[in-house]
């Protein structure tokens, strides 16, 4: 069994197998992280979620109940995983077919991205920075930086601030009063 760091929590009920998990992480009851799991500083890992050997984690980043971050999920630093995410890391599964983490395709989760509870990611995709994916949405492709999706298959409905707010249609966030401004074809907003 591996020793997690005195400065790593880890509920009577939890299991912390990785010994690759940054100080200040809580892993709370029923929470499974597996051994090459690489886990940031301060994360929270709620009740019944599960880290996958060759998931990575930054730092701050939260994973609600529920949540199942497979191999080959990177998740940048304060990424918030609304209660029962669900990613996948393989297009053509099957139960007699094993394959290694090199055979897993691969996601990405740019820093600051929120997905809501229930949201499912295909693999293969990459969810820009700042995006936000409405409850029960199904990402089957690359959303852009700023992005807010929801649906089935998930589809932009607007955009949102660095602080959630949806933006007006001059780009504006009456929240906080940021401005941002288009940055390119595919590229999401960036800040005026």
């Amino acid at each position: 069994m591996t020793t997690v760091s005195s400065s790593v929590f880890v509920h009577e009920r939890g299991l912390c197998e990785s010994d690759e998990v940054g100080a200040g992480t809580r892993v709370w009851a029923f929470a499974h992280v597996l051994p090459g799991a690489r886990v940031g500083e301060d994360c929270n890992i709620c009740d019944g979620a599960f880290v996958e050997t060759g998931a990575v984690l930054g730092d701050r980043v939260t994973v609600k109940n529920g949540t199942l971050v497979f191999g080959g999920v990177t998740c940048e630093d304060e990424v918030f995983l609304g209660p029962n995410v669900l990613f996948t890391n393989d297009f053509r599964p099957r139960a007699h077919i094993r394959k290694g983490p090199d055979q897993l395709i691969s996601t990405v989760v740019r820093h600051n991205a929120t997905l809501g509870a229930g949201t499912v990611v295909v693999c293969g995709t990459e969810i820009g920075a700042f995006a936000f994916a409405g409850a029960g949405a199904v990402v089957t492709k690359d959303v852009e930086p700023h992005a807010f999706v929801v649906g089935n298959p998930a589809v932009r409905k607007g955009w949102v601030c660095e602080c959630a707010a949806r933006l007006d249609e001059d780009l504006h966030c009456a929240e906080c009063g940021l401005d941002f401004r288009t940055a390119g074809t595919g590229n999401g907003l960036t800040r005026a």
